[in-house]
């Protein structure tokens, strides 16, 4: 579930007077199950989302990772739906939600939906649906009969959209979760034509990473005089997590390196980040062959193989999950101890992602990089990103041979001068981007989440419904309808 958890049983102390979910204005029904689950405080960004996206009008919303975000759209959302349906009359059955969640991954639709369904357990008339790629066209139709909520991957939304299996005319509330992400998987052309089959809706919110210029674009397309709300910033401090680094001489130094930190006995579960596909089997084969309990997630594999392998993970089976960035979203698992970025990230905002998998549910989280030193760039401009020094640190036994030469990286204090991120590419790994993200999913190709085939941003046709040529420019035309209206639930 991803309301933070330090906040179960109000054990954490909330800095804001009131936060207690009692003291919003949700539906009884909805603020039982919250109490069942064992959460009393909210945290700051439900704190601040929640009664805002009650009082209508779209938001724009920046939080860090595993923050409570998905619960800070989910409980207003829900509560809607109870308001317009208050006699828990069935639905009928026909696909025509009044809430959609976009997300860019099928991990992460996957666990908002999984939470939802918790939110909602116990009421009648008000059903969940999650519709991503890798999964049956015929069950997933069947699913979205008499769905009011449905959580969906952009792509294989538009697909059964086209074959007239969902409308989303009566959508009135439209959730983008990971905002930055979704450009970065190149979902910009998806949800500009989302946005128009659901340009009757009251309320948009938008939550993202960052407030940076291409989100600021897309959300003057996508909303109408937003609220921004601003919990998080790039360079605010995960407390809870200590971030180190340890430099690494060679590929076969960093493996060393890892097996090293495997081996601590504090660790309970840890994600280890590979660059590609490629190289997370490479490194999880290596693990089990020296005996770790290793196993591999990436975006190439079928999604009935990637859900076990996620569950596994939930259920404490799997103690070392070795992944890509774009199949590791939606992992929230408290029990991560230890994060350790074998390949570094394509860029440096995907880092604070990753780290942001540890230290969850308010416990202590442990996050590792290991570089090697002509990758010294990409670590420099991670901190200079994130305003914040990675402190190196040394393994008895394991003390890399050559010594940096430092232009301010990986050490306290050091300045931040030179260095692009496109710099040589992290372990080794193949692919053009080095970054899981891209080599599972280009700007306008293959998405992850979607079994259609790649085409690219300038000749994949129109969609129906969709004004725009084919290839023509993003977002250039304005929305129409004007000041959207209350939701009533009708």
């Amino acid at each position: 579930m991803t309301f933070s958890k330090e906040t179960k049983h109000g054990s954490h102390d909330s800095k804001s007077s009131g936060n207690e979910f009692q003291n919003f204005a949700l539906a009884a029904s909805l603020l039982k199950n919250v109490a069942e689950l064992g959460f009393t405080k909210a945290t700051p960004v439900q704190a601040q989302v929640i009664p805002a996206a009650l009082a209508g009008g779209d938001l724009l919303v920046s939080s860090q990772t595993g923050s409570g975000k998905t619960a800070a759209f989910l409980l207003p959302m829900i509560h809607q739906l109870i308001e317009g349906n208050p006699n828990n009359s069935p639905v009928p059955g026909r696909a025509q939600p009044k809430v959609l969640v976009l997300c860019p991954t099928r991990e992460l639709a996957q666990q908002v939906a999984a939470d939802a369904v918790n939110l909602v357990r116990g009421m009648k008339g008000i059903r969940i649906a999650t519709v991503m790629g890798g999964m049956p066209y015929g069950k997933q139709i069947q699913a979205l009969k008499g769905a009011l909520l449905v959580v969906a991957t952009p792509g294989r939304l538009l697909d059964l959209c086209d074959s007239k299996a969902i409308r989303l005319d009566d959508v009135k509330q439209l959730v983008i979760d990971e905002a930055d992400r979704m450009l970065d998987m190149g979902f910009a052309d998806d949800l500009e034509a989302i946005d128009k089959r659901c340009a009757g809706r009251n309320q948009t919110l938008m939550f993202s990473a960052t407030f940076a210029p291409k989100i600021m674009s897309l959300a003057n397309e996508l909303t109408t005089d937003a609220k921004r709300i601003e919990l998080a910033h790039a360079g605010e401090k995960h407390a809870n997590i200590e971030q180190k680094l340890h430099w690494a001489d060679s590929m076969s130094h960093k493996h060393k390196l890892l097996e090293h930190i495997l081996a601590d006995a504090d660790l309970d579960q840890a994600v280890v980040f590979a660059s590609t596909q490629v190289e997370s089997e490479k490194i999880a084969d290596t693990l089990r062959a020296n005996g770790y309990e290793a196993t591999a997630l990436h975006g190439a594999m079928p999604q009935a193989v990637r859900m076990r392998r996620l569950e596994s993970l939930r259920k404490g089976h799997t103690k070392i999950l070795v992944a890509t960035d774009v199949a590791a979203r939606g992992i929230d698992v408290p029990r991560i101890s230890h994060v350790i970025n074998f390949g570094l990230p394509m860029k440096p905002e995907d880092y604070t992602h990753r780290i942001g998998r540890t230290g969850r549910a308010g416990r202590n989280g442990v996050a590792i990089t290991l570089v090697e030193h002509r990758d010294r760039a990409k670590i420099r401009n991670i901190e200079r990103f994130t305003q914040q020094d990675i402190v190196a640190s040394v393994i008895a036994g394991l003390e890399p041979q050559a010594k940096p030469s430092f232009g301010g990286g990986g050490r306290p204090g050091g300045g931040r001068s030179g260095g692009g991120f496109g710099g040589g590419r992290s372990g080794g790994g193949g692919g053009r981007y080095g970054s899981g993200a891209r080599s599972e999913s280009r700007f306008g190709g293959g998405r992850s989440g979607d079994s259609r085939p790649a085409r690219s941003a300038d000749s994949r046709p129109a969609r129906s419904g969709d004004s725009r040529p084919a290839g023509g420019p993003r977002f250039a035309k304005p929305k129409a309808g004007g000041q959207r209206r209350n939701f009533s639930g009708s």
